[in-house]
């Protein structure tokens, strides 16, 4: 069964760093864009990121430039999410996406979730 998971969250001082990682099981992601993102409770979900299927077209939200960077490796079929300099507003959820081609494109699966909470 296809399927996106998610993995790499967890609890971190801030400032401190977690690399997410985003796998494909039972088909390739050489297709699809993934997006990353987040949701914390009692807020509204926010897009933290994305890169299209063969990585050209990569986009952050504007409260994580400069701090987060998503990239692919196309051996390991899997798009990773480094987050550096976390912030307490960094903590949520945070979910991946596959979407057709581009970042604008038909949602095909989901993942889990893997929890970051951001906390001294």
């Amino acid at each position: 069964q296809a399927q996106l998971v998610e993995s790499g969250g967890g609890l971190v001082q801030p400032g401190g760093s977690l690399r997410l990682s985003c796998a494909a099981s039972e088909f390739t992601l050489d297709y699809y864009a993934i997006r990353w993102f987040r949701q914390a409770p009692g807020k509204e979900r926010e897009g933290v990121s994305c890169i299209s299927s063969i990585g050209l077209s990569i986009n952050y939200a504007d409260s994580v430039k400069g701090r987060f960077t998503i990239s692919r490796d196309k051996d390991k079929n899997t798009v990773y999410l480094q987050m550096n300099n976390l912030k307490p507003a960094d903590t949520g959820v945070e979910y991946c996406k596959a979407r057709d081609y581009y970042c604008s494109g038909s949602v095909r699966l989901q993942g889990q979730g893997t929890q970051v909470t951001v906390s001294s």
